[in-house]
């Protein structure tokens, strides 16, 4: 099976400039917790999650309207192309330990994201526990801007 079939296609997207409140804001009404960061051309610079937002902006004391996506986004984005393997983007979601991967067309450009719960859906029990435990390793610097 491909990324493509259990992907969310054309997820929202956001520039380095645009506001954490309106990021924030774009993730309750699409009812998710990442948005991909693109450059003019549609092309991956980096992700904003919702734990970036409240770990980065809000729990530094940092005024919202006053913070664009630059100042919370993780980068680079993790990404995958639309025709690789669930096995092998599973693989790369452990080696990046990311609960979000950015699925890519084949000119490079952002068609899609694919989460952990897309794979939990389509995994093995065993698949799905290696997953959880490869991604959840503790790291020296949870949180920090890249």
């Amino acid at each position: 099976m491909k990324v493509e079939e259990i992907m969310s296609e054309n997820p929202v997207t956001c520039l380095v400039d645009t506001g954490i409140e309106q990021a924030a804001r774009w993730m309750v009404e699409c009812d998710c917790g990442a948005l991909p960061i693109i450059d003019v051309d549609n092309r991956p610079l980096g992700v904003i999650t919702d734990r970036d937002i409240t770990c980065r902006i809000v729990a530094k004391g940092k005024d919202p309207s006053m913070s664009n996506v630059r100042d919370a986004m993780s980068a680079p984005a993790a990404t995958v192309y639309r025709d690789t393997t669930l096995e092998d983007c599973l693989e790369l979601m452990e080696q990046n330990q990311v609960r979000r991967m950015v699925v890519l067309d084949d000119d490079g450009t952002v068609c899609g994201m694919v989460a952990q719960a897309d794979l939990v859906k389509q995994l093995s029990a065993e698949a799905t526990s290696e997953l959880m435990r490869e991604i959840s390793v503790d790291t020296a610097a949870p949180s920090q801007v890249h």
